[in-house]
């Protein structure tokens, strides 16, 4: 029984083999039956049809797949007999037009058909409605549209084509009624409202996208939290899960679910610096350190130590320097090991820029501190980045490394989305001697080539002047600026100073690196000036009176060695300026120096100090009454500028010097980043003093003020205000307590 089950069993796999092999036959000749738009050649080529092949059933079928592939057809059928090659074909209908209804904004219609698999002049496959109508709601969702409904309508058309209607209702957007915490908190619910990014819905925040639901937004504010306990020492936190449900009549409710578990603190924290470097160039970290020693664990703070590992190598000029962090957890407490070593030595191969459909290439290149060819440092392309964005022509900057053709040449690549330039600013002031008005229209990125215009009108009591500046930060693709402005003033200062003028002034400058971090800017001045003065006003001041012309030859000699220029943190500048007449009516030799020193003492708390010193001396003769010195406004806050320092009877005349000392505490983060708002604590110091005459009451006294000040980035522009309280005046300083400028792009 077993021998004849072998026998046929044999049997069988032969009948089989020889069957297969019966089919094979030589194809000589192609018949295409069916096809209508899809031209013969076409076929062959796409099934790879060779003649005088010998074609068995396995071939038949990789022929069939690879026409079905083509999504051309949605039916096919292939025989051979008599050696040839019969191919009959039904066509999918063609698309004509796919149309989306209901959906009325251009750059949601230009997305969604991006994403669409059906889509005009491709082959209309009906499986695809559904798959593409649940991308549109996903998108729509993305966007708090939670309750999209999306149908579909199919208008047949001759020559096999259709048109294709999308039906779409978005309905409501979903806002989120509640939020709530649950688990192993450990921390009050309220500071973890500020942590997310997702809000309530509530009257005041009717302009706020945040209140509506989106799984993008509670994806981040999962890794907020999560980061933000980290930070907090809870090295193990979790958050579980995120439930949403919907309570009719009243919105979502948004629960996240989380457990803190044990707050860690630091244990130990110290570098194992490889034997291929020198140790001693890392000596300085121990103190850092030391520090962190004892303290609840922090990701933010071991960031900061990165970041001043990164500081130290390009100080010392060692490059291609890499680290990583070993942790080991030992009951509430962890240890860090640092581990610095010398990695592959990486070089830019390319740049690569992308996105930037109007401006040049050239005005981000002028930007970067990294060229092609140069080493790759993780520090320096991000401080390029950082110069980017100080240009704010671009809404967003990011940047990606890939791979180039070697293992050790790397690709950067710069994308950058392109924001409206254009902007109008409007400002007011609020103190005892009235108010003032400020108007200004900019536009940052003329002709896509970085240069920014800018016409401003300003409106008070005392004056009223009309500029127009603008400046090509990189003038003949050098990398060097070039600045000209023209003024048109006329002032009034008859009750607090004793004249009137006015005034036509142009100016013309430029500035260039001539050493690493070492800057010039020359400048040349003209000016034509009208001083009235008033019937009651001293002799001193009536001596004033008359027609003027100026030109005057000025320059800057600035050491910036600030981290970057956007929003410092760390760093100093220092600035030194002089300006010398040429042709004068009355001359005058005006000296200048700025310093200003930034540092990070927590990624919530940046300090600055500022100071300021302006002195004007005259050659032949007492210095012009209009070039006499003021306190800036920014420098000492809380007083009206032109009513503080030496006065002539009743009037206001300025002074020969002036000096002023700010610190200032900002705390970037107080609020949530969804508000965009930053707070700033200062104290400012200074004293303005000196004539070339007697007759005068310097009233030579410190003025300071204490004070709050904040930009908030709404959604209609940008917002700062000013709030300030005198500590020390004189007895006829003028005081303004409150300021405000108000903005909008377009």
């Amino acid at each position: 029984m077993r021998c004849f089950r072998k026998i046929f069993a044999s049997i069988l796999l032969f009948l089989i083999f020889f069957n297969l092999n019966a089919f094979a036959e030589v194809v000589k000749k192609i018949e295409v039956t069916g096809n209508d738009r899809v031209s013969k050649e076409t076929i062959v080529v796409f099934g790879d049809i060779i003649i005088g092949k010998d074609y068995e059933i396995s071939d038949v079928n990789t022929l069939i797949k690879k026409l079905y592939d083509t999504t051309l057809f949605s039916n096919i059928s292939v025989n051979i007999k008599n050696n040839v090659l019969s191919i009959v074909v039904k066509e999918n209908p063609m698309i004509n037009k796919v149309n989306l209804e209901g959906e009325k904004a251009k750059k949601f219609k230009e997305k969604i058909l991006e994403m669409l698999s059906l889509r005009a002049n491709a082959s209309f496959i009906e499986a695809n409605i559904t798959s593409d109508i649940n991308l549109m709601k996903e998108f729509y969702r993305s966007l708090g549209y939670y309750f999209v409904k999306i149908e579909t309508e199919i208008v047949r058309l001759d020559k096999n084509r259709v048109n294709i209607s999308f039906l779409i209702n978005k309905g409501k957007k979903a806002k989120i009624a509640k939020i709530y915490f649950l688990g192993e908190k450990k921390i009050r619910e309220k500071k973890l409202r500020d942590v997310i990014t997702s809000q309530e819905a509530t009257f005041w925040k009717f302009i706020s996208r945040n209140v509506y639901l989106s799984k993008e937004r509670i994806e981040l504010d999962k890794r907020l939290l999560k980061n933000y306990y980290r930070n907090k020492g809870y090295y193990e936190v979790s958050v579980k899960s995120t439930n949403v449900e919907f309570a009719e009549g009243e919105g979502f409710v948004l629960t996240y679910n989380i457990n803190a578990g044990k707050r860690y603190k630091f244990r130990k924290v110290f570098a194992n610096v490889s034997e291929s470097l020198e140790k001693e160039a890392f000596v300085s970290l121990e103190n850092e350190f030391d520090k962190l020693v004892g303290k609840y664990y922090s990701q933010r703070k071991l960031k900061r130590v990165l970041d001043k590992i990164d500081k130290l190598s390009e100080q010392k000029e060692l490059q291609f320097i890499n680290h990583n962090i070993e942790e080991t957890l030992d009951g509430d407490s962890v240890e860090v090991k640092i581990n610095i070593f010398e990695g592959q030595k990486i070089i830019i191969e390319r740049i690569n820029i992308v996105g930037n459909s109007v401006t040049n290439d050239s005005v981000i290149r002028s930007a970067l501190i990294v060229d092609e060819g140069d080493p790759f440092s993780t520090l320096l392309v991000n401080k390029s980045i950082n110069e980017i964005k100080a240009r704010r022509i671009f809404g967003k900057v990011k940047h990606e490394v890939l791979p180039g053709s070697s293992d050790d040449l790397k690709i950067l690549e710069i994308s950058v989305e392109e924001k409206a330039t254009g902007e109008i600013l409007a400002g007011a002031g609020i103190g005892t001697d009235g108010t003032s008005f400020q108007f200004s229209v900019k536009e940052n990125n003329w002709l896509g080539r970085g240069i920014k215009l800018e016409s401003q009108l300003n409106l008070s009591e005392e004056k009223v002047s009309g500029n127009i500046y603008v400046i090509n930060p990189n003038y003949n693709y050098t990398g060097n600026s070039v600045n000209a402005s023209l003024e048109v003033s006329s002032t009034d200062r008859s009750n607090s100073s004793g004249f009137k003028s006015s005034k036509t002034g142009f100016d013309l400058g430029t500035s260039f690196e001539q050493y690493e971090n070492f800057y010039i800017s020359p400048n040349l001045s003209l000016a034509f000036e009208d001083i009235e003065v008033d019937s009651t006003a001293s002799d001193a001041v009536k001596n004033m009176e008359g027609n003027f012309f100026n030109s005057d030859l000025g320059y800057a000699l600035t050491v910036d060695k600030r981290n970057q220029s956007f929003r410092p943190t760390e760093g100093y500048k220092t600035t030194f300026r002089q300006s010398l007449p040429i042709i004068q009516d009355s001359s005058s030799i005006l000296n200048g120096l700025d310093v200003s020193a930034y540092h990070d003492f927590s990624e919530d708390l940046i300090g600055s100090l500022k100071f300021h010193s302006r002195a004007i001396n005259g050659i032949d003769g007492d210095v012009r009454l209009t070039s006499r010195l003021y306190i800036p406004r920014k420098r000492l806050r809380g007083f009206n500028t032109y009513k503080v320092g030496p006065k002539d009877g009743d009037d206001y005349i300025g002074g020969n010097y002036t000096t002023a000392l700010s610190a200032e505490a900002q705390l970037p983060n107080l609020l949530p980043e969804s508000y965009r708002t930053d707070f700033s604590f200062f104290l400012d110091t200074a004293n303005v003093w000196g004539v070339d005459y007697t007759s005068v009451d310097e009233t030579n006294k410190l003025r300071s003020s204490i004070g709050l000040s904040a930009n908030v980035f709404t959604t209609i522009g940008p917002l700062s205000f000013t709030v300030a309280q005198n500590l020390s005046k004189a007895t006829n300083d003028e005081t303004e307590t409150f300021n405000f400028r108000l903005g909008t792009s377009f």
